[in-house]
Parts: C-alpha cells; sequence; structure tokens
C-alpha cells in the first residue's frame, strides 16, 4: 500500500541504497530519543580533559526540532544524528569525535570554532553515481553533479516486504503512480540496526535485479530511499 507524504529530502540513499533511512521519533521507524540533542563537544586541553563550564555549556545546548516549510509542505529531516564512535563502512576504518569544539570561548578563546572530521561513507548518506561504477567516476560524476531539485521536493513513502528483497513482482503490486520521482521504501532495515554494525553487514534489504530494472522501465522515479 502507498500512501504520499509531503518531505523534502536531505540525505538519501540513491540506487544501490546501502544503509537504512531513520524517521523522527514517534513515526513509524522511531529515531533516538535524544536526537535532537547537540553532539558538538566541549574542546579538549592538552590532557585530554575538558573543563567543566564548557562541557555544561554543551550538554545545555539543543537543535531544534527540525522542522520547517517549504513550497506548501513540510521538511523532515531523517539523517540519523552523527556520534562518535559510529562505525564505517569501510573494514578497519575507524571514526573518531564527529564535532568537536576546536576552540571555546568558555575556555578562554576569542572565538568558537568547531571541527568536523568523519569518513564519507557513514550514517544517513546520499551515494554517488560513481560510488560502485568506476567509469562514472572517472568521468566525475561525484555528489556535486547530483541535481538538487531530485534530491528535495514530495516523497512517497510505501510499504513492501520487510525482509525480503524488493522484486519486479512487489514493484508492480504497489502501482506507483506516474509522475512520482521520489520514492522511500519502508523496510526492517533500520529496526535491525544495520548502520551501527562495524565493517558493513550487506544483509540489508535492497532490490533484485528484476525489481531494479522493472523500476528503471516503469515508473518515473530518480530517487530512492530505504
Amino acid at each position: 500500500m502507498a500512501a504520499p507524504v509531503a518531505l523534502t529530502i536531505f540525505l538519501l540513499i540513491l540506487l544501490p541504497a546501502h544503509h537504512a533511512l531513520a524517521t523522527s521519533a514517534g513515526d513509524a521507524q522511531p529515531g533516538y530519543a535524544d536526537a535532537e540533542t547537540d553532539t558538538c563537544g566541549p574542546a579538549l586541553d592538552l590532557g585530554g580533559s575538558s573543563s567543566s563550564s564548557s562541557a555544561a555549556g554543551a550538554a545545555g545546548r539543543r537543535y531544534g526540532p527540525g522542522l520547517e516549510e517549504y513550497g506548501g509542505g513540510r521538511i523532515v529531516d531523517i539523517t540519523h544524528a552523527f556520534r562518535p564512535g559510529m562505525p564505517a563502512y569501510a573494514p578497519g576504518a575507524t571514526v573518531g569525535p564527529i564535532v568537536r569544539l576546536k576552540e571555546s570561548m568558555e575556555n578562554g578563546s576569542d572565538y568558537n570554532l568547531s571541527e568536523l572530521s568523519m569518513e564519507c561513507h557513514i550514517g544517513t548518506h546520499v551515494d554517488a553515481p560513481g560510488h560502485f561504477n568506476q567509469a562514472h567516476f572517472a568521468a566525475g560524476l561525484d555528489v556535486d553533479t547530483l541535481d538538487l531539485e531530485v534530491l528535495n521536493g514530495p516523497a512517497l513513502l510505501v510499504d513492501v516486504p520487510r525482509h525480503t528483497n524488493i522484486t519486479a513482482e512487489a514493484m508492480e503490486s504497489l502501482n506507483i503512480p506516474k509522475g512520482v520521482r521520489r520514492v522511500l521504501f519502508r523496510t526492517l532495515n533500520t529496526d535491525r540496526g544495520l548502520m551501527w554494525k562495524e565493517g558493513g553487514d550487506m544483509s540489508y534489504v535492497g532490490f533484485t535485479e528484476d525489481g531494479a530494472k522493472w523500476l528503471v522501465d516503469n515508473t518515473d522515479i530518480k530517487l530512492v530511499g530505504k
């Protein structure tokens, strides 16, 4: 069964999709209880410790609800919070503090300066055309070439069999209307916590070859998330 929803997608995974997507707390797929907590921690001194005042300030800040109006619809950020220690996809890759205050006015600096450090293929993200295709990579088809008009706009949320890959038969049964360009497929990938398994768990629900071909040949879909 397909149900239209007014979503603007911030970060999604294009075909072939490899990681799960999460919604905000209270939706069908639960988010983290503290997903709005500011993860930008205080700067560390040379001894590796932080000041209590700076720590308290960082802990007290919170992001907004992440909801905005856009084109008559509601923007919903479905990105998982990036956190220190989040596993990276590549075997052996490690992730340290994602965001930290490198310079803090609470610690006597003249300014606040944050530092961002992370692997690109981590958490909720978008895959570039060249991610798994060397010819596309050599041709320069990276994330800079993605069309923002495709990445943002109304989307269709659909339920599919949760434990099995998406086949041509499953795609046909959804009766997705012509003109729909963005579809979110709700599976068990998020509930299984695959994003938090080191080295990349490849047992996610995805598309079979005939399912992907049916999508390309019979729909106007340009963006897929699952």
